[in-house]
């Protein structure tokens, strides 16, 4: 049976059952919850930690305005990160390398810069559809490929990341797959391989 280099990036399913479902919940389980007690045990210590250094990196630069998305954007950090994590034992599925969950994840973080941006800052927002010192000729031109391109923006980005996920592992399959196909012929070179 042959098998294209790309399968391994299907979605695996187990009598029947997608395990994209199975691989998005997994992480979470992961985590302790945190409890009441005076004194936690070491893992919940540990996870309070890193919350509160990387919510503070990351609210160090914003105003105190941008400070309610740190909820959000910390729990999404964690996500991805367990997420990645899990995706570097053997025999794992990655749902990080499907384009439906980046997609899934970029459009509406994406929508929602764009709504607020256009709802607290609409001259600066709209600013961004035109360069300063664009001729006038040129002027509903520009405004035309830059909203095209802020509406493609979610889109490349996803393809991006999936293509950049994907290629390193697409990249080990082809050098094993020339290290096993070489071991007959030239052992010296398929070990180097």
């Amino acid at each position: 049976m042959t098998l294209s280099f790309f399968d391994q990036f299907m979605s695996p399913t187990y009598l029947g059952i997608p395990l994209i479902a199975i691989a998005l919940v997994f992480p979470w389980i992961l985590y302790p919850s945190p409890s009441n007690r005076w004194l936690n045990n070491r893992l919940i210590t540990l996870q309070s930690w890193s919350i509160n250094r990387f919510t503070q990196q990351l609210l160090l630069p914003l105003n105190p305005g941008g400070h309610k998305w740190a909820l959000i954007l910390t729990s999404l950090m964690i996500f991805l990160l367990s997420m990645n994590l899990l995706g570097l034992l053997p025999y794992t599925f990655t749902p990080t390398t499907q384009l439906s969950l980046n997609m899934g994840l970029a459009v509406p973080f994406w929508l929602a810069t764009v709504i607020i941006g256009m709802r607290n800052q609409p001259t600066a927002a709209l600013g961004h559809l035109l360069p300063e010192g664009t001729p006038v000729p040129l002027i509903p031109v520009l405004i035309i490929i830059e909203t095209i391109s802020l509406f493609i923006r979610p889109l490349a980005l996803g393809v991006r990341l999936t293509a950049n996920l994907t290629a390193g592992h697409l990249l080990i399959q082809l050098i094993a797959t020339a290290a096993f196909v070489l071991l007959p012929m030239m052992t010296t070179v398929a070990i180097l391989t």
